[in-house]
């Protein structure tokens, strides 16, 4: 694996290439990571990963001072894995090289709700950096995980508005046994906190299964989840049963005819911020 810090080396390593699959991360890699590497390996080759924490999709009272930056240890494991074959790890100053940067912003009815909505700006940084990135390394294939729900999407939007030919595959959540998804702030819980993290992934369940046996007010179902977790001691933001295809709100009619929707939700558990999503 080759591993490069500055675009232009990006750009030798990848001279002559038009098979290019790209998974880009933040660094601090676990098995979800992994598995979007492996994915992408299938889907094209060679296979670039990039590892760079984005300032710009951090508000001023988040952590991206604390953010884990374990970049040796990163490559080590993509080394071990052996499916990627270029690392591009730049500094700031290579990304953003201006004082002033063009801005992409997403839609607002899509980048201002959900997470948009309680983390203001930070679809415009996602957005901002994943097109630079596609610029950099312009993948054929791009794997991003479902997880971050709302970031396929308008990650998914991003590209059909900008013609970019790029197709975006998605990954399934990768999960801890006990249905906690992967994600690299699951190392700020506390022993006490890990235990009852599960409850997100069980309450999504229950929402999911309470619709799917026909119950078709989604407002009530919704507000009975939050409940519960304010009850366990967690600070809600949301948690809201939207439609697949644009994440609005579902009218009843369209939940008892079917509609494929999506409930989505994020909470804090003493000061880490869990998000997670299930498909109904």
């Amino acid at each position: 694996m080759k591993v490069v810090h500055t675009i232009e080396e990006l750009r030798d390593q990848l001279r002559g290439q038009n098979r290019t699959s790209f998974v880009p991360t933040m660094g601090n890699l676990h098995e979800g990571h992994l598995a979007l590497m492996k994915l992408a390996h299938q889907h094209g080759d060679p296979v670039v990963a990039s590892i760079f924490v984005n300032r710009l999709q951090f508000g001023p009272n988040e952590d991206f001072d604390k953010y884990p930056r374990t970049l040796q240890d990163d490559i080590d494991k993509l080394q071990k894995q052996n499916h990627v074959y270029v690392l591009f790890a730049p500094n700031e100053r290579e990304l953003y090289p201006e004082p002033q940067n063009y801005r992409v912003s997403p839609p607002h009815d899509l980048g201002d709700i959900l997470e948009g909505e309680f983390r203001p700006g930070f679809f415009v940084g996602v957005t901002t950096v994943v097109l630079k990135l596609f610029s950099c390394v312009q993948p054929k294939v791009a794997v991003f995980g479902k997880k971050d729900y709302q970031q396929l999407m308008i990650v998914r939007n991003m590209c059909r508005q900008f013609a970019l030919p790029t197709e975006v595959v998605p990954h399934e959540t990768v999960r801890n046994g006990d249905g906690l998804a992967l994600s690299s702030r699951n190392r700020y819980l506390s022993e006490p906190e890990r235990k009852e993290a599960p409850r997100l992934y069980r309450l999504l369940n229950e929402v999911k299964d309470r619709i799917r046996a026909g119950e078709h007010d989604s407002v009530r179902v919704e507000h009975d989840a939050q409940r519960e977790l304010a009850a366990a001691g967690w600070k809600v933001d949301y948690v809201s049963v939207r439609r697949q295809r644009d994440l609005k709100a579902p009218e009843r009619a369209e939940v008892e005819a079917g509609e494929p929707l999506v409930v989505l939700a994020a909470a804090k558990l003493g000061p880490t911020r869990l998000i997670d999503n299930l498909e109904i």
